[in-house]
């Protein structure tokens, strides 16, 4: 079996592992959440939040593939099973059944606040040992951001 090897130390390795392997746990919790919240959300607002929502889901999806393939790169196993997401999500629980758009939207701040501040966190970690995974998450997290400051914006 062939082998991807790693331009970094062992230790270096881990660190930045550990850093990837949380953000693809979360970034794919939080398509699962945002779609969940998707399909289930009622109200007066009902089309603009179910179109925002998707669009969290595109951005959660897409940066996850990244992340993925990041690890990858680096010799690293990236583990997007639905068990091993359910154990490390840093994201709560999600509203069960239909969901008022008020409560949709306060689910969603949470869930990109929570992500956010785990994504800070990693890029804390992985500004010594690898800059070009610190690059890869700062630019997820500046999505993240984005979409947090909009979702606090529609609940004014």
């Amino acid at each position: 079996m062939y082998v991807v090897k790693s331009p970094l130390s062992d230790e270096n390795l881990k660190t930045v592992s550990e850093a990837l392997q949380g953000a693809l746990v979360d970034l794919v919790d939080l398509s699962l959440v945002a779609k969940q919240i998707h399909w289930n959300v009622v109200g007066p607002r009902f089309r603009s939040v179910h179109l925002q929502l998707d669009e969290v889901v595109t951005t959660a999806r897409g940066h996850s593939d990244t992340v993925a393939e990041r690890a990858a790169a680096l010799g690293v196993s990236p583990d997007g099973r639905a068990a091993t997401v359910a154990v490390g999500s840093g994201i709560g629980v999600t509203p069960e059944g239909w969901v008022d758009d008020a409560a949709a939207v306060s689910a969603l701040v949470d869930a990109l606040g929570a992500v956010i501040a785990r994504m800070r966190e990693r890029i804390a970690a992985t500004e010594e040992p690898d800059p070009v995974t610190q690059d890869i998450i700062i630019t997820i997290t500046a999505d993240l951001e984005k979409h947090h400051w909009m979702f606090q914006a529609a609940n004014g």
